[in-house]
């Protein structure tokens, strides 16, 4: 498959709609005066939010359709697929550098996350979202022997890499990341994944609560901030 032709197509046909409470966490953790990289921006909606809190935000996407979007909103971008390309900037560039929710839509997730830290500088911040497939619904899923996949759920037929809260430690302490935050977003607009009784009105605060505090296993979507370190031995 063509990523590249695939999602210039996706970008044609979706609008500007996102999950802004899981946008949210991640822009919370910018601040104003840093300059930051978000890698696959797509339509620049999260750039934005992040430039409104005062960063200088540069993004990247594959998708040349995105990137046109993303222009269109006042966001330096440009294509890069990251898959087959390096970014385009020198080592070291970047005191922030966000993926928000995009490395389990790539082949080669790690070469996603090895370019990301290489433009970060020594003591910058890195902040990644990502479906949480251990979610209690997934996990449930497997245990009865099904895997089905579901819009909008860690389980979406977009994905092609799945990722668990440990792993993504793993993979974040192995390249010289220390892991600072964890946060979750129970993303309970998301009707066809939970079920009516979780969503009610009764239980949605303290589902959002119980997301925030053990997103490994209540969070649709985690979010994970680190900073990079000089010894990757103290990471």
């Amino acid at each position: 498959m063509n990523l590249v032709e695939f999602y210039d197509e996706y970008w044609r046909q979706a609008d500007d709609t996102f999950d802004m409470e899981r946008l949210g966490l991640i822009a919370s953790r910018v601040v104003a005066g840093e300059n930051v990289l978000e890698v696959d921006c797509g339509p620049g909606v999260l750039a934005v939010m992040m430039q409104e809190r005062g960063a200088h935000v540069t993004g990247t996407d594959l998708s040349s359709v995105a990137v046109e979007r993303a222009r269109a909103k006042g966001v330096a971008a440009q294509q890069v697929d990251l898959d087959t390309q390096p970014l385009p900037f020198p080592d070291a560039s970047f005191d922030t550098v966000v993926s928000n929710s995009m490395i389990e839509h790539r082949f080669f997730p790690e070469r996603t996350l090895d370019e990301c830290v290489r433009v970060l500088k020594p003591g910058g911040k890195f902040i990644v979202c990502l479906p949480n497939i251990a979610h209690w619904l997934c996990r449930w899923w497997m245990i009865s022997g099904r895997f089905p996949y579901i819009e909008n759920s860690p389980t979406d037929a977009l994905h092609i890499r799945f990722f668990t809260v440990s792993e993504v430690r793993r993979l974040c302490q192995g390249r010289g990341l220390r892991i600072l935050e964890l946060d979750g977003s129970a993303s309970l607009w998301a009707k066809d994944f939970y079920p009516q009784w979780v969503r009610s009105h009764r239980l949605r605060g303290l589902y959002t609560r119980l997301a925030h505090r053990y997103p490994s296993l209540f969070a649709r979507d985690f979010v994970v901030m680190c900073q990079k370190v000089a010894n990757p031995d103290d990471a």
